[in-house]
């Protein structure tokens, strides 16, 4: 699959897409949201891949927001399909991916670029980074999760203050906060997130698939949560992954999950 807007580099388990429009701070505009789509279903079919990690070219921005130039003219049908169809290729797909994805948040993450980061299973912050949803300033509200993930990391009262004034908040702020699960110095941040790539990557990606799709249970309306890890729990019964990690146990060595 050829991409323009973004690189792929794989070593050995890891995969890294690169949004490479530094020039633009890295906003999302159609055509990246649809390449992001292809490459995150790429990889997520590689079955050596076990992690991924995203972030942004440069040293400005991770992702500052989507690109306001292609929907300056919208009209209610066609924000609102666009919207629908954003959730569907990127956000809500991430969020769902089998294989867990690291933001490596390098810089601004404002607006549809903090929605990414909040769709990955984890994020890790450079101390320059800095993350807000600053849309009502522009007559919008976050349109791709924003009001739904945010409060669920950093609970209501703090989400709505977050929106509400469109501030931006520092990367110590955001950790504070739990929307971030580490900070580190911007010069050691693909580092660290390779080192929690790696310490991911040596466990069972059959489990890892089944423990993701049970968390986001908790959170899907009229789904019983409980009830789905407890089939979860059952199915890995019957997998290679539990009888070489049983195996392992018993045996007081590392498994080799294949």
């Amino acid at each position: 699959m050829t991409f323009t807007n973004l690189k792929i580099e794989q070593k050995k388990q890891i995969a890294t897409i690169l949004i490479n429009r530094p020039k633009k701070l890295n906003v999302l505009d159609s055509s990246t949201i649809q390449e992001l789509h292809g490459a995150f279903k790429m990889l997520n079919n590689d079955e050596e891949v076990r992690v991924i990690i995203i972030r942004g070219k440069g040293d400005k921005a991770f992702v500052a927001g989507a690109d306001i130039n292609e929907f300056v003219d919208y009209d209610i049908e066609e924000g609102t399909e666009m919207a629908r169809e954003a959730h569907k290729m990127l956000f809500d797909f991430v969020e769902k991916l089998s294989t867990p994805v690291i933001a490596a948040i390098n810089g601004y993450a404002l607006g549809g670029g903090l929605e990414l980061a909040l769709a990955c299973h984890l994020r890790v912050a450079s101390k320059q980074a800095k993350m807000g949803l600053p849309e009502v300033s522009l007559g919008l509200i976050p349109g791709y999760g924003g009001t739904q993930r945010l409060p669920k990391l950093i609970g209501k009262a703090k989400a709505l203050e977050m929106i509400l004034t469109a501030q931006m908040i520092d990367a110590e702020r955001a950790y504070d906060l739990g929307l971030v699960n580490h900070v580190v110095s911007h010069e050691s941040l693909m580092e660290f997130c390779i080192n929690l790539a790696n310490s991911i990557a040596i466990n069972s990606s059959e489990a890892i698939a089944r423990a993701i799709t049970s968390v986001n249970a908790s959170d899907a309306p009229l789904v019983n949560g409980y009830g789905v890890e407890i089939e979860n729990f059952g199915l890995c019964f019957e997998t290679e992954d539990f009888i070489e990690g049983i195996e392992a146990f018993l045996e007081k060595r590392n498994p080799d999950f294949q």
